[in-house]
């Protein structure tokens, strides 16, 4: 009896994530919450110590940057005038980082523009200091710790075939170029947000992490400031959170493409709004990575 073949294209998963995404994207996700407790509050967002109010636009990237390269561990940042008004001191010798604000002022309206009312707009550099580099600033209380999270045998299986050095401790995620190490927040720190639980955030931080690696120089040599220059890092991150979606819903980490991949995704997008093809692009190294990961999976 002649086998049966199906005319049916096949089914492409990660085009099927990244146009949900891109939908999620485009009806608004909302803002993104960092899924661990951290001593000072979630880092994902820096905010200002005096105002309370979270740093927004490439000013979140420059001090993201910062605090990895420096090795921060707050989200806290303040100028040295505002952490003097704390009752705070920055420390002699300590390097400041570099924000950027806008002042507004009103001007003669263009006439030959209808739609100018008027309203002028010049950037002021400024320039702010982490609380890590100051004395006399007392940080939150240390978070309390739940406990492990429910492991999923399935993933942790895929994770040490690829034979990545996880290491868990202290409440940062990332990955070390130098020491080719993937440093995970200590499991009792997970708490999830109201849109996936623990256990999910906490592997689909792993995800992403994982993803960071294969992009070192021995794997994929994946250089994203070929193509997207200064928001090469933003890419990245981008291709990581792709990569993230992919894997949680391969690895079976969650079900459905979530509503936390595209406010992650929405987020590094906003910095690159001059590139339309962006996510198609970071999709395609998305893909790539995790192609990478499969193939280190034993046969079977």
């Amino acid at each position: 009896m002649p086998s049966q073949r199906s005319d049916a294209p096949r089914r492409d998963i990660h085009a099927e994530i990244t146009n949900a995404l891109i939908d999620a994207v485009l009806a608004d996700p909302g803002s993104p919450r960092m899924p661990w407790r951290r001593t000072a509050g979630p880092l994902y967002m820096p905010s200002n110590a005096l105002t309370r109010n979270a740093y927004r636009g490439i000013n979140v990237v420059s001090l993201w940057v910062s605090a990895e390269v420096r090795g921060y561990a707050t989200p806290i940042w303040a100028t040295y005038r505002q952490w003097s008004e704390l009752g705070a001191q920055v420390r002699q010798g300590e390097r400041s980082t570099l924000v950027v604000f806008y002042k507004e002022y009103e001007s003669e309206p263009d006439p030959s523009n209808a739609d100018d009312d008027g309203k002028r707009r010049v950037a002021r550099a400024s320039y702010v200091f982490n609380a890590d580099q100051v004395d006399g600033f007392t940080l939150p209380v240390a978070p309390r710790l739940l406990g492990p999270i429910e492991r999923l045998e399935g993933v942790d299986r895929f994770v040490t075939a690829t034979r990545a050095r996880v290491e868990h401790g202290g409440d940062r995620a990332f990955y070390r170029q130098t020491t080719d190490t993937i440093h995970m927040p200590d499991e009792g720190l997970f708490y999830g947000t109201d849109t996936m639980d623990r256990n999910e955030a906490y592997y689909a931080v792993l995800a992403h992490e994982l993803t960071h690696w294969t992009g070192a120089k021995q794997r994929l040599s994946r250089d994203m400031s070929h193509r997207f220059g200064e928001n090469g890092y933003a890419a990245e991150e981008l291709v990581a959170e792709i990569a993230s979606a992919f894997l949680c819903s391969e690895l079976g980490i969650t079900q459905d493409t979530r509503i936390d991949h595209a406010q992650y995704v929405a987020n590094w997008l906003q910095l690159m709004q001059d590139d339309s093809r962006a996510i198609f692009a970071a999709a395609a190294k998305a893909s790539e990575a995790v192609a990478y990961l499969k193939k280190m999976q034993p046969p079977g």
